[in-house]
């Protein structure tokens, strides 16, 4: 039950198809509640005011430049960077514009009513349970398996396209979103590095539950198959 799941299981609500316009009520359901599970974290990680995951540094400098909510800076980013995919002759899924609309949606609807604790513990505790919230509305999202995220999709695009070590072009690409959104004014801190060191750890053991209870075992393989290897 605990250990580290190794790539994605095929759950009951999965789909076969990635690309398919036309899913599964229930797969439709689990993707929309994980994304807006992983939303609802981001806003109470933001809401900390400790310091948040790259991405979300650069959708707040974004939004201290444009004078925008973060929750439409993400959208922006997210936009922007599946333009990038085009290049990379990457296809976007349901689940990638879902992605883009509902996360961007979640921030902006939840932060506002979050606590915004002044008391380092409460904040630290908020950035864990926002850390957490986000790994299991990723293993929701992941397991519906309708496209990737604009951010995974271009990581992945560039790993094929360059033979670079998928975790490395990760690693590249979370410091260089960190390093913009910083001198654009985003908030790095102690929450920040708090999610980074936790995020895979929390994903990979939500998948690993998932394969447990609901993962469809693989001709002459057991029941719990697993995780993405790099997040």
């Amino acid at each position: 039950m605990f250990k580290f799941a190794k790539k994605v299981p095929m759950t009951t609500w999965s789909s076969d198809n990635p690309m398919s316009t036309r899913p599964k009520l229930k797969t439709l359901v689990i993707l929309i509640i994980g994304l807006w599970i992983f939303g609802t974290g981001d806003a109470i990680i933001i809401a900390a005011g400790l310091g948040v995951a790259p991405w979300t540094v650069l959708a707040q400098g974004i939004s201290n430049q444009l004078g925008c909510t973060i929750g439409q800076a993400t959208f922006i980013v997210s936009v922007v960077v599946l333009f990038l995919w085009i290049p990379l002759k990457e296809k976007p899924g349901v689940g990638t514009i879902l992605n883009a609309i509902l996360i961007a949606v979640a921030i902006d609807v939840m932060e506002p009513i979050l606590p915004h604790p002044e008391d380092q513990i409460f904040q630290i505790s908020q950035v864990l349970i926002g850390t957490i919230l986000v790994g299991i509305g990723s293993g929701f999202y992941l397991t519906a398996n309708l496209g990737p995220g604009p951010r995974d999709g271009w990581m992945t695009g560039i790993q094929r396209i360059t033979k670079v070590p998928i975790g490395r072009v990760r690693t590249i690409i979370e410091i260089l979103a960190l390093l913009i959104g910083w001198q654009l004014g985003g908030i790095f801190g102690i929450g920040t590095i708090i999610f980074a060191i936790l995020i895979g750890p929390i994903v990979a053991l939500c998948l690993q539950i998932t394969s447990i209870i609901w993962s469809i075992p693989e001709k002459g393989q057991p029941k719990d198959l697993a995780a993405p290897e790099k997040l």
